[in-house]
């Protein structure tokens, strides 16, 4: 019992390590459009929306196969991953078309959200750069993906470390120019993600064809032709999981469009609140890709009492986690806000939002689990529905309600705060 605990915790933690250094990579982004000039920071938040919006989907899609090559991995058919593999190169090369094509034509986006005019070029420029980072940022989660399903997800996170030092200077570079260099402004930052995400594909590669490990996984034999039946299984369980990250990505952009109504106060108290739960959010998703690693390897080796175990010891750590997380957030809220803001009023009503953000964190943990466990049993389309119905539902509602809720509280915390 402790020997899979263990297993599970270790796997977890070394995914939360990459998971944190790839949030980084937006912080960093952030920093540099911020000191380069006001209109680079306001095209980057544009267009990383909608990049986020657009890989994150087709990200879920890949992140879904995790459970067909642990099954294979658990039930001993090494050799039948390699093919596996190959085949979902065709589901990836689809996902990479109609990603690209999205990135590289965003004007119908960008006028129905009606971003100002004199942004929408900037934003343009910076997403047809990224397009072209989209294909090897997805064939990069593939091999994420395969690690992770063989328990050994150790190489990714040194992988991802590691571009975070480069992705720095050379962001830092690209947009204030230097050494013979011009400036780029906000592009220079997408082009930095171009290097980066295409060298770390090709660590990714020289890593499958050198290491000892994958030998016996034979992936490097001739690509067979598409097996139409294989990939539309694929697609049953991955289009699913890449339309619920999608709805939730979409839930939390519309929340923050509709909060903006109520002026800047409101909406730099939800940018403080959403940032804390994308990090809290990262150790259940880090135990949930661990879990279901597990679960699915039992299944394959035929196991179903030591899947079963395996799901529930992931269920105990990760309803612990996010206890001491949602701990954290109701105790140390006026602290935390202050760390973003030294506005009252937004200090105030960060750290009302932060109760309502510790209670949303427990049940997001436990969903979050739910349905990659579920995936592992191939129950993909109910968790859609309920994302669907559940999400999108309540965000306008949940914004109608924050003026007469969150306000309120937020000014009696300001009150209770200042005074103490």
């Amino acid at each position: 019992m402790s020997g899979e605990r263990g297993l599970i915790a270790r796997h977890a933690g070394t995914v939360l390590v990459g998971q944190l250094a790839v949030m980084a990579f937006g912080v960093t982004d952030t920093i540099i459009a911020g000191r380069y000039s006001e209109g680079a920071l306001a095209a980057l938040s544009v267009g990383a929306a909608i990049f986020i919006s657009v890989y994150v989907s087709l990200m879920g899609v890949l992140q879904a196969l995790l459970p067909v090559w642990a099954e294979l991995h658990g039930g001993g058919r090494s050799s039948e991953v390699g093919r596996s593999v190959r085949q979902s190169l065709y589901l990836a090369a689809i996902a990479i078309v109609v990603g690209m094509a999205a990135l590289l034509s965003p004007g119908a986006v960008l006028r129905f959200t009606q971003v100002p005019a004199d942004m929408r070029g900037e934003v343009e420029t910076y997403l047809n750069v990224l397009a072209f980072a989209l294909a090897p940022s997805l064939l990069f989660r593939l091999f994420s993906t395969l690690n992770q399903s063989l328990g050994k997800p150790q190489l990714v996170t040194w992988l991802q470390l590691g571009s975070l030092f480069v992705k720095l200077p050379l962001s830092i570079w690209f947009t204030f120019g230097g050494a013979g260099l011009p400036a780029m402004g906000l592009v220079g930052c997408g082009w930095a993600t171009l290097c980066v995400n295409w060298a770390m594909l090709a660590c990714a590669v020289w890593l499958l064809r050198s290491s000892p490990f994958y030998r016996g996984y034979r992936l490097w034999e001739r690509i067979e032709k598409p097996d139409w039946r294989q990939i539309r299984q694929f697609a049953r369980l991955g289009v699913p999981g890449g339309l619920a990250v999608l709805v939730e990505v979409t839930s939390f952009t519309l929340m923050a469009l509709f909060i903006a109504r109520l002026g800047t106060a409101a909406a730099a108290a939800h940018q403080i609140a959403a940032n804390l739960m994308a990090v809290a959010y990262m150790v259940p998703l880090s135990l949930s890709i661990a879990t279901s690693a597990r679960v699915s390897f039992w299944l394959g080796a035929g196991d179903a009492a030591k899947a079963r175990h395996a799901c529930r010891l992931g269920f105990e750590q990760t309803v612990l986690c996010a206890l001491l997380f949602s701990t954290a957030l109701v105790t140390l809220r006026h602290q935390l806000a202050a760390v973003y803001s030294d506005n009252p009023a937004v200090i105030g009503l960060a750290a009302a939002l932060m109760l309502a953000v510790a209670a949303f964190h427990l049940a997001d943990a436990t969903q979050t689990l739910c349905v990659f466990v579920l995936r592992c049993y191939r129950v993909t389309l109910a968790p859609l529905v309920i994302y669907c119905t559940m999400l999108w539902g309540s965000a306008s509602a949940a914004a109608t309600c924050s003026r007469t809720t969150a306000w309120g509280r937020g000014r009696r915390c300001n009150r209770r705060w200042r005074s103490g």
